[in-house]
């Protein structure tokens, strides 16, 4: 039986561990092809390594990057139909403690890599589009962060509500343009990856910082990596092929209250 995304040719970022990682996974579980990027280049190429994918280093917040990675795809997969924004880095902070250099560093990640990458790839999907038929997506991810806000989390909100909007911006330019291209965000709570190792303080273990965050979702406990790659692979699959400018919830009843 053919996978939801036989044939389909996808750039993720973010891509070396965590949620980009597991959605390189699961597209490749689903028959896509998939140029894994990351900054991390050591444990990006030892991840390609076990997976066989090819890959290319890159910072998102670069414009230059962002061109060698269009080149890479071009070259290595002969084009793209799904781009996955899922680079990004956490900052906590109220306003009045965060420097203006944080904020700036945060919006950059998160933010204007996302817009670079959308800028960047549109033009290489709607050659590959034009070309060989068929539909193109992009998911960028932000978080349950970017619709509920936090009294310590000033950058982090502000950026990923940018996110939101953002992409939602990008879904109207390719339906106003005519182009056969989705663009839909995805909003985490907490997920157990890596990034949670960042919260574990001396004297507590990472069990206990799960099953407090696990306190605070009406579910009652955090969600797993697979619980957004599947998300992932369905809005960027063909079944979702009427779905544009929407964000899913991924936050176990979180933004429900």
């Amino acid at each position: 039986m053919a996978g939801r995304l036989a044939g389909k040719r996808a750039l993720v970022t973010g891509a070396a561990s965590g949620l980009g990682l597991r959605i390189v996974e699961r597209f490749l579980d689903e028959g896509a092809r998939v140029l894994m990027t990351d900054v991390d280049t050591g444990r990006l190429e030892a991840a390609a390594a076990r997976l066989g994918a090819p890959w290319c280093p890159l910072d998102v917040t670069r414009e230059g990057d962002w061109a060698q990675a269009m080149a890479e795809a071009r070259a290595r997969l002969g084009g793209l139909e799904i781009l996955v924004n899922s680079a990004g880095i956490g900052t906590h902070g109220t306003v009045e403690e965060l420097s203006l250099d944080a904020f700036r560093r945060c919006h950059a990640v998160n933010v204007e890599g996302t817009f670079l990458g959308c800028r960047a790839a549109l033009g290489l999907m709607r050659e590959t589009l034009a070309r060989d038929g068929g539909r193109g997506a992009i998911l960028n991810l932000s978080s349950i962060a970017g619709v509920v806000a936090g009294h310590n989390m000033a950058a982090y909100n502000s950026a990923k509500a940018a996110v939101r909007h953002l992409t939602k911006s990008v879904a109207l330019h390719c339906a106003h343009a005519g182009l056969p291209i989705r663009a839909n965000s995805l909003h985490p709570a907490f997920i157990d990856t890596p990034i949670l190792d960042g919260l574990v303080r001396p004297g507590r273990t990472r069990a206990e910082v799960l099953a407090k965050l696990g306190r605070q979702i009406p579910l009652g406990h955090v969600g797993e990596p697979d619980d957004v790659a599947w998300a992932a692979v369905y809005l960027c699959s063909d079944e979702a092929k009427f779905v544009t400018g929407a964000e899913l919830f991924i936050d176990g009843g979180l933004a429900a209250r």
